[in-house]
């Protein structure tokens, strides 16, 4: 899952960031809302953190604008306005939760992992996919109950393609939403972290073809198992 955290006091960012990629999301940092109402549209992301008050466009702005275009990406605001009317302007603005400075890191990150969990439409506690099975909440993938040792990009990578079943993405696709944007490389390393990633799946019993190379489209989950 890809996560922007919109966030002027690099105190609070880059811990935050650092936090959750340990938590194998991927994740960008604005510094200010202009640029974090550039990356919201431009690119996709499951969750915004996004700071109340912020250079050159406010959080409270900035929400409006993302729901006024019609994008329901999820969206946790931070303040340090203790107040029910800050609270009430927020969530009237579109703002999915609300959390107050200074906060605690594992709150935050329990919010994070309850608001992915309750966008219905988009996610599932647990995703399946023949014996298979991606645990989000505890990063973890297993198949046929073997645990299953994998690097953060090879999950992110298993778990873009099981969101999406047997919908065929391109290797651009793939990376843009499980690479981070300072550090996308090259669509061949795709090919690289998925021939790892199926040799483990092997290893654990699974057939050679679960992940199904659609020559000229992309991969997919192979549906025909």
């Amino acid at each position: 899952m890809k996560i922007l955290i919109v966030e002027d006091d690099d105190r609070i960012a880059y811990p935050l960031a650092e936090a959750l990629r340990d938590r194998n999301y991927s994740v960008e940092i604005a510094s200010d809302g202009e640029i974090g109402l550039e990356f919201a549209l431009g690119f996709h992301f499951d969750l915004i953190v996004l700071d109340l008050m912020l250079p050159t466009l406010d959080g409270i702005t900035l929400c409006r604008r993302l729901r006024d275009k019609r994008l329901s990406t999820l969206v946790l605001m931070l303040t340090a306005k203790d107040s029910n009317e800050d609270k009430v302007v927020g969530l009237d603005a579109g703002a999915d939760d609300y959390i107050i400075k200074p906060f605690d890191l594992s709150e935050l990150l329990a919010r994070v992992r309850a608001l992915l969990r309750r966008c219905h439409l988009s996610y599932q506690p647990v995703l399946e996919w023949e014996r298979l099975t991606l645990h989000p909440d505890r990063c973890e993938v297993r198949y046929n109950d073997t645990l299953l040792k994998l690097t953060p990009k090879e999950y992110g990578l298993l778990e873009v393609l099981m969101r999406h079943g047997s919908q065929v993405l391109s290797r651009q696709t793939i990376l843009d939403r499980s690479w981070e944007l300072d550090d996308t490389p090259g669509e061949e390393t795709v090919k690289v972290h998925l021939r790892s990633l199926r040799k483990k799946l092997k290893k654990a019993g699974a057939p050679a073809n679960l992940i199904e190379t659609v020559y000229g489209l992309g991969y997919r989950l192979n549906p025909n198992l």
